[in-house]
């Protein structure tokens, strides 16, 4: 069947969705720029830059100043994303897995993947993006639509048929969302590199106070 028109309005609801979170944040830039600049001259004196994969990646960034809040910042906005979401996360703390630099040289790409082992938030918080940069990219979860997927009318537009979705990164720029939407990024063009902070935070029960039980008294 073709378009038709009718008179009859369709009632629409929306269920499962896949969201990606993002929020301006320049106050930790300054920090976070300098922590990657150590970070990544380090790596450089362990490692030369491979030519199939220019890419560098850093340890974790939590030792460099000012990391502490902007973790801090991370860490309390991821629970509250998953309480907001519906998880009982009463007795419930954000962790991080990981929280490290990836500074991307020219025609590097990441290809589409997912974090396992107990991740539940990921996320990246961008220090360094050149004109023509990388993009973030967020694909679609549904594998049974991925099966049976049909052209798309417009693929520069967000539609319920997308089978992906990209982001222009920003300086300051923090994207937050649920560890099982896969992610990529798109071929960098840059002749500078592309730079930003990678993050996986899992969750575990609060540790409990032990109950202090008196001996009983010996008459």
């Amino acid at each position: 069947m073709s378009d038709a028109t009718t008179q009859e309005q369709l009632q629409a609801f929306y269920y499962f969705p896949s969201t990606v979170y993002i929020i301006e944040k320049p106050e930790f830039l300054a920090d976070a720029k300098a922590a990657c600049k150590k970070a990544v001259a380090i790596r450089k004196k362990e490692t030369k830059l491979d030519e199939i994969y220019p890419v560098y990646m850093t340890g974790n960034l939590f030792e460099y100043k000012g990391m502490d809040k902007l973790s801090e910042y991370i860490g309390q906005t991821a629970w509250n994303i998953l309480k907001e979401q519906g998880y009982a996360m009463e007795g419930f703390t954000t962790k991080f897995a990981e929280f490290w630099c990836q500074e991307h040289y020219k025609h590097s790409a990441m290809d589409q993947h997912i974090h396992g082992f107990g991740s539940q938030i990921v996320g990246f918080y961008f220090t360094e993006t050149p004109k023509d940069c990388s993009r973030a990219v967020f694909h679609d979860p549904r594998s049974s639509k991925v099966q049976i997927n049909l052209p798309e009318s417009d693929p520069s537009q967000a539609m319920p048929a997308s089978n992906m979705i990209n982001f222009e990164p920003k300086p300051g720029m923090l994207m937050f969302t649920n560890a099982w939407l896969a992610h990529s990024f798109t071929r960098h063009a840059s002749n500078k590199p592309i730079q930003f902070i990678h993050f996986n935070l899992y969750v575990e029960p609060v540790a409990q106070a032990p109950v202090c039980q008196n001996p009983a008294e010996i008459v």
